[in-house]
């Protein structure tokens, strides 16, 4: 098994040493820059909400721990529906490090979209009997559903067939691409009307699904960063939470095609 080695940042090496007067200066100055990001942000958000919406026009149904599930069933007594796409395919012995990275942040925040009229759920294409003795070693609560046997991968451009994957490239991120492995990450978003009609809203891949990554964030203020130069990928240091180790023993990385292994 290989051993993943911590990185050293160029940027702590010989790092300039200011007095305190002029560092705030210099904060001064990245802090505008901050708040013109932030207002960017917000235009974006704003412009997020005003795309138009596609009627879903197919009733999905899924395995969850209480029976069979639609996607109506998922918005409980809400009428926003947050879906994470994790990549978990069937015969997987585990959940893609990546994706578990993702979810380690959601048993604490669902209460509170809860609280804003959203629903959360996560969406695999592995069967529930895979799914829950995963779920179980993780120590997660939220609820997690299988789509195994419809369509709704599929249509969402999460899961990808072998004969897709032979050709080199497939559909995803509203392009075509390189992609090493079936099963792909995402969040999809939908609204329920009065009536129960069911809309979707919004999807994002890839890159998109940094915002969800509060250690992310953290990591992006300290000196190092994220510190992910010189690794075969961005995510190849992210292990399962109980697979670090001080030798950092390598665990398959849903990037690298092994998230199955």
């Amino acid at each position: 098994m290989a051993t993943a080695t911590l990185v050293t940042s160029n940027e702590t090496q010989n790092h300039k040493v200011v007095s305190q007067e002029e560092w705030v200066a210099t904060r001064k100055e990245l802090l505008r820059k901050e708040k013109e990001f932030t207002r960017q942000r917000d235009e974006l958000s704003r412009q997020r909400r005003e795309l138009p919406w596609v009627k879903v026009e197919k009733n999905y149904v899924f395995d969850g721990p209480k029976g069979k599930t639609t996607l109506a069933d998922l918005f409980e007594a809400r009428s926003q529906l947050v879906i994470y796409h994790f990549m978990f395919g069937p015969g997987w012995e585990q959940g893609c490090p990546s994706c578990s990275f993702v979810a380690d942040h959601f048993n604490s925040i669902i209460v509170h979209l809860n609280a804003r009229d959203v629903s959360m759920a996560a969406v695999s294409r592995a069967p529930l009997e895979e799914l829950q003795p995963f779920q179980k070693r993780m120590g997660w609560s939220f609820k997690w559903v299988s789509s195994f046997g419809n369509d709704f991968n599929r249509d969402f451009h999460v899961s990808f067939t072998k004969d897709e994957m032979a050709k080199g490239k497939v559909y995803y991120n509203y392009g075509m691409m390189e992609f090493p492995s079936e099963e792909a990450p995402g969040v999809s978003v939908f609204y329920k009307d009065p009536a129960g009609n069911i809309f979707h809203t919004y999807s994002t891949y890839t890159r998109g699904l940094d915002i969800l990554l509060g250690a992310y964030n953290y990591l992006d203020m300290t000196p190092k960063g994220r510190d992910e130069e010189g690794l075969a990928h961005g995510m190849a240091w992210v292990r399962h939470h109980d697979r670090y180790a001080p030798a950092m023993e390598s665990a398959a990385s849903c990037c690298s095609g092994e998230s199955h292994s």
